[in-house]
Formats: structure tokens, C-alpha cells, sequence
């Protein structure tokens, strides 16, 4: 799931440490995709300190939601049909469809939990921000990551941008899509390729998509970390 569907799951904490972890693996996989980090290695170390354990929280959170919603039928059935929807717009590029429409589908709930304001994005940027640095760098010490200006450099820019704010209309969606897919890729689009883009979205959000509620209710109902 992206950033604000993990954010859904974190809407009630009152530590802004729980909702950085539940962010943390894609903050860093965004750094630098080849990132691989084990917390549960370090909680020794980890969970001396409250704040820091809450970080470790938030990250394990994290990691189960996403099994969760991997594996689960709704993201599989709605990956596949969203694919085939697809391939006649990525016609002449070389990104795979499957690829677009995981993607696709995760910027859509994202999308969704603003129209029908279910999430305050504004409140996640809020913990962002007021997040305890000197914890936090700790913790990114801890579990091995050796770039943390780079880390710094990366969180700062996302803060600032608050690009989640987009969301909230599909049109700007087609943008990170193709951005994400340049990262695998290289290739160029034109405002036709957005356009179709945007128009299958739209189309998909309206025909397919009006119990999406229902993943976020499968996978509250399954999580075993609670804490």
C-alpha cells in the first residue's frame, strides 16, 4: 500500500514515531531501492527508548499490512482486471501493464481515502514534521543505514512537497505513475498518454471501486500486531 493507505491504519496514534515507522520502508526503499533493513534484529538496542520502540511499532504495522493486502483477493482481482484496461494505453511504451496497474491501484486508494475524507493528510505531514530527529537518526544508525544526510535530504523535500495533497484529483495521478515506471524504464510520454491514463483511472475508479472500503475493513480485521 502507499504512503497514506499505511497512514489509515495510524490515523488514531498519538506518537508521531508510530506513524514515521509506518511510513519508514518506503521513506527508505525511496532513498535508495536497494535498502534492505531488519529491525526486529536490533530491538535490543531498539527498544530502550519509548519513542524508538514506537518507530519499530509502526514499522512492523507496516510490513504486515502490506502481506496483507498483497496477498489478499481484492488487490489480486482488481490488479488483473485493471491490466487488461491498461495495456492498450501503455501501447508504444515499454512498461509493463501488471506493473502500472499494482501501482494504479495503490495511488487510487490513496485517492479515495481523500474524496470521501477518511484520512487527514494534513495531520499525517503534522507527525512528520514533529517527529524526534535525534531519535530518529539513532534509529536509522541502529539498523544500518550509513547515508543519512541522504535519508534527511529525501524526508525534508517529501515534507515540503506534500505532493499527497494531489491525490485528491485522479488527473494528477498519471504523473508519479509514469515517474515510478521511469525508474524501471526509460522512455518519454505525451499529454495523450496522461490523458488516456487519467480517462482509464476515472473510468475504473467509478465502475470498479466503490466497496474499496472493504480492504481496509479485511485487513484491520486480520492484523495480529496490535500493538
Amino acid at each position: 500500500m502507499n504512503f497514506l493507505s499505511h497512514f489509515y491504519f495510524e490515523r488514531y496514534a498519538t506518537q508521531s514515531e508510530r506513524v514515521l515507522g509506518s511510513l519508514l520502508p518506503d521513506l527508505l526503499k525511496n532513498v535508495d531501492k536497494t535498502y534492505v533493513f531488519h529491525p526486529q534484529r536490533f530491538e535490543e538496542e531498539l527498544f530502550i527508548h519509548p519513542l524508538s520502540m514506537a518507530i519499530s511499532e509502526g514499522w512492523y504495522r507496516h510490513v504486515e499490512v502490506d502481506k496483507l493486502f498483497h496477498s489478499s483477493e481484492f488487490f489480486l482481482e482488481h490488479c488483473h482486471i485493471l491490466r487488461k484496461k491498461l495495456e492498450p494505453v501503455l501501447e508504444g511504451l515499454p512498461v509493463r501493464a501488471s506493473f502500472l496497474a499494482h501501482i494504479a491501484i495503490e495511488l487510487l486508494l490513496d485517492h479515495l481515502l481523500i474524496k470521501h475524507n477518511l484520512v487527514n493528510v494534513g495531520r499525517l505531514y503534522e507527525h512528520l514534521e514533529h517527529v524526534n530527529r535525534a531519535v530518529l537518526k539513532n534509529y536509522l544508525l541502529t539498523i544500518g543505514v550509513t547515508d543519512i544526510e541522504g535519508f534527511y535530504h529525501f524526508y525534508d523535500r517529501f515534507i515540503e512537497s506534500r505532493y499527497i495533497f494531489d491525490y485528491k484529483y485522479i488527473e494528477h495521478i498519471s504523473k508519479p505513475l509514469f515517474n515510478i515506471s521511469k525508474r524501471v524504464w526509460d522512455f518519454q510520454t505525451t499529454p495523450e498518454y496522461h490523458q488516456n491514463l487519467s480517462k482509464v483511472l476515472m473510468e475504473y475508479e467509478a465502475d470498479h471501486l466503490q466497496n474499496f472500503r472493504d480492504i481496509y475493513v479485511y485487513i484491520q480485521d486480520n492484523m495480529t500486531y496490535l500493538s
